[in-house]
């Protein structure tokens, strides 16, 4: 198992729009197989940092979805919204396998 940690550097005015983006994103990543543990925005402390969880079963797994998304009607939708609505400042993608009982 692979899980992507996405930490997102979004616009604290826009935390409307990125949740709405955040929604755009949980289904698709189910729907090339990978398991969304949920999007993470800012309750407490820093007003303009968000977190996305989600795993796959191998890197490869998660190398094919990264691919297809680049191609999908759906991802490509949800890619324009976040530019369209410029919420997102940058971000940083980092991968983890887990450790578990």
């Amino acid at each position: 198992m692979i899980t992507c940690s996405v930490r997102y550097v979004i616009d604290p005015k826009k935390a409307g729009e990125f949740e709405e983006y955040a929604r755009m994103w949980i289904p698709l990543v189910e729907k090339f197989g990978g398991q969304h543990h949920g999007y993470f925005l800012p309750s407490e402390g820093a007003n303009n940092i968000a977190m996305a969880l989600f795993s796959f079963e191998s890197l490869s797994a998660y190398e094919e979805y990264r691919h297809k998304s680049l191609e999908d009607p759906e991802c490509i939708k949800a890619f324009e919204f976040a530019d369209k609505v410029d919420c997102i400042v940058s971000y940083e993608r980092s991968l983890f396998r887990p450790v578990l009982g």
